[in-house]
């Protein structure tokens, strides 16, 4: 796999693709991580001289009103911030303009393209992989290098599509790089290997578990998709998260590794999905209408003990309801657990509210921590993503 080392950039035409999909409130950036995770490749290309041109996406745009509150501007600002240099933005996705703004572009200059969704209104051209849009963007670029991992698993105009018309000319940016130097560790992972898993369904993570259940010492379930899982195993789990269709799997996997799959004892619980003060009870405890937002304290402490040997970890999905203060204990106290055995346990940490809570606490120099979410999981599961393979000279 080419990566933008690869290339000589003088003077050339380099388009980025990099992911701007941060969380913005009323205008404004709330967490930058996803920009800043981009300024290396883009600092590189610049040293050779090179004239930049970079897209991302930016939430979902579907129809016209969707496009309210979704202009990629307050990224070019914030770029400008940390590039320390001027970063011009086109707010349009007129083409001819598009054109004639590269096209003037010299070198060291950089140019921001707005929200590649906004080629989504009305016709899915962007999320639909549109032959023809991405043969526009190919058009403006000598060299294209994708460096948007989160976006590496969806076959889009701007990741598949652009690369697929620039073979040859196209590579991985060195935030792709790291993540797939970092995950691919786990395929060979050093032993006892455990695996943690949390988030709300069970359906989402099938993969991962079919994957690493054969290698790993153990797997420790909580979220909500623990509860599945307990009530293939006869336990009463209330008005919890249920998730009839992934029954039958569940209880295979229980049948099939009954000594590695360690699921929760105690909940902290509520009686309605809301922000309140939660009741520790124990699983056997559980009332009809009683419903588990976070695994309890001996839960916390039973998975700590599994983990205390561990050498490698890979934790997909937050413990409880981690958008409720009051659910967030688990999962805060595993990553502290984890922060203060780093030196031993190569830990890495696959994307979304993990992630996001370890760097809100800054447990965040673990070994990984992925800007990935679904890319995350697909890589792990298939060792490639669409992005990749459509790079691959033939």
């Amino acid at each position: 796999m080419k990566t933008i080392e690869s290339f000589d950039l003088k003077g050339k035409t380099v388009l980025i693709r990099c992911d701007f999909n941060v969380p913005m409130e009323n205008g404004k950036i709330v967490e930058d991580t996803r920009i800043t995770a981009s300024l290396k490749t883009i600092q590189y290309a610049l040293s050779k001289d090179a004239k930049v041109v970079l897209l991302s996406h930016l939430g979902k745009v579907k129809e016209e009103k969707d496009k309210e509150g979704k202009s990629l501007a307050p990224v070019a600002k914030r770029l400008e911030e940390l590039l320390k240099r001027p970063v011009q933005f086109l707010a349009s996705t007129n083409h001819a303009i598009e054109k004639e703004k590269v096209d003037a572009l010299k070198e060291g200059d950089i140019l921001l393209l707005e929200n590649t969704r906004f080629e989504d209104v009305d016709s899915k051209k962007e999320s639909g992989n549109d032959k023809e849009l991405a043969q526009f963007w190919a058009s403006l670029a000598d060299v294209f290098i994708n460096d948007a991992f989160g976006t590496m698993h969806r076959s889009h105009a701007s990741t598949v599509g652009v690369a697929e018309c620039l073979k040859g000319n196209c590579g991985i940016g060195f935030l792709v790089q790291e993540e797939l130097t970092k995950l691919s560790s786990l395929f060979h992972p050093e032993q006892p290997f455990v695996v943690i898993l949390g988030g709300s369904k069970v359906q989402d993570k099938i993969g991962v578990i079919e994957k690493f259940a054969p290698s790993c010492s153990k797997i420790l379930i909580g979220g909500g998709m623990a509860f599945p899982f307990l009530e293939a195993e006869g336990y009463e789990i209330g008005s919890s998260l249920k998730e009839e269709e992934s029954r039958e799997f569940c209880q295979k996997m229980l049948a099939k590794y009954p000594e590695k799959i360690v699921l929760p004892v105690d909940f902290n619980t509520a009686k309605e999905f809301k922000e309140t003060k939660g009741i520790c009870k124990d699983l056997t405890e559980f009332e009809l209408d009683d419903m588990g937002l976070d695994i309890g304290p001996n839960t916390i402490k039973l998975f700590q003990n599994h983990l205390k040997d561990a050498k490698t970890v890979l934790w997909n999905g937050p413990m409880g309801v981690y958008e409720f203060p009051s659910f967030q204990e688990g999962t805060k106290e595993l990553l502290k657990f984890l922060e203060e055995e780093k030196e031993k346990t190569k830990t890495v940490i696959g994307g979304g509210d993990t992630v996001a809570c370890a760097k809100k606490n800054h447990y965040d120099t673990l070994y990984h921590l992925s800007t990935g979410g679904g890319a995350t999981l697909s890589y792990l599961e298939q060792e490639t993503l669409v992005g990749l393979e459509a790079m691959k000279e033939k």
